[in-house]
């Protein structure tokens, strides 16, 4: 049997740029084969890692120059070598800048979520109901509850679309996403719970919006979303106002 190379469809599977079709498709294939869960998890963190330190093209720059520099240097004199070791330095300059920059805004976030974030509950009365749901659902909760949200997620995907938990399912498995770092897929949950507008989710989805754009380091939409939440009557109307406060 020929072996699968997932590696093309972890990257779509990441990025959020699969259908409906690949993700179940996708889904089912993380259920049943755990070092592709543990390979996309791996993945998803190097991303995230790469997204909050956006050097490497500061670097590759640094390094053509130093390259250019140093195919100057046999037989030239200073004049013509000066204005690459200027620009180097200059570069260097703007390096140095860049990572206290990126340093103060992953501090300052850091900050934020410490002050401001608690992990989504679920409900008591989503509990009580947990015996009128399907297995998937019910196992979901339970995983969730104990803060394996990779299996939580897995479970929740498997509900139906037209199951009467299925909005429910759609917040939590956001919620369990996002718990693991995985911010386009959760993103995508959300903005779908609020497409819906008929449900009891739309105040949590809009707040875990907000907390996507700042985790990715979006500032322009997490103030566009949480200006919206304070300006509406939401539960984290008082938290969205006083975040405002330190990123603008």
């Amino acid at each position: 049997m020929k072996t699968i190379d997932f590696s093309y469809f972890i990257e779509r599977y990441n990025a959020g740029e699969m259908n409906e079709a690949e993700k179940a498709w996708f889904r089912k294939e993380l259920g049943d084969n755990e070092n592709l869960r543990d390979e996309v998890s791996l993945r998803q963190k190097a991303d995230m890692v790469i997204k909050d330190h956006d050097i490497i093209s500061l670097r590759n720059k640094l390094s053509a120059i130093e390259k250019r520099r140093a195919e100057t240097l046999p037989g030239n004199g200073n004049r013509k070598h000066m204005p690459l070791t200027r620009a180097a330095v200059f570069a260097g300059i703007i390096l140095a800048g860049s990572l206290a920059f990126i340093g103060t805004r992953n501090i300052q976030t850091e900050e934020i979520f410490d002050r401001f974030y608690n992990s989504y509950e679920v409900t008591a009365n989503l509990r009580s109901m947990e015996t009128h749901v399907n297995s998937d659902f019910s196992v979901a909760i339970d995983y969730y509850n104990i803060k394996d949200y990779r299996s939580a997620a897995l479970c929740f995907s498997k509900v139906p679309d037209n199951d009467p938990k299925y909005m429910e399912s759609t917040m939590l498995y956001g919620v369990s996403e996002f718990e693991e770092m995985n911010f386009p897929e959760a993103k995508q949950s959300f903005e779908e719970v609020i497409s819906n507008n008929d449900n009891l989710f739309l105040e949590d989805a809009n707040w875990y919006l907000a907390l996507c754009h700042l985790k990715t380091g979006d500032k322009e939409s997490a103030i566009t979303e949480l200006t919206s939440i304070k300006k509406s009557r939401s539960i984290y109307s008082s938290d969205a106002r006083k975040i405002l406060r330190r990123i603008k």
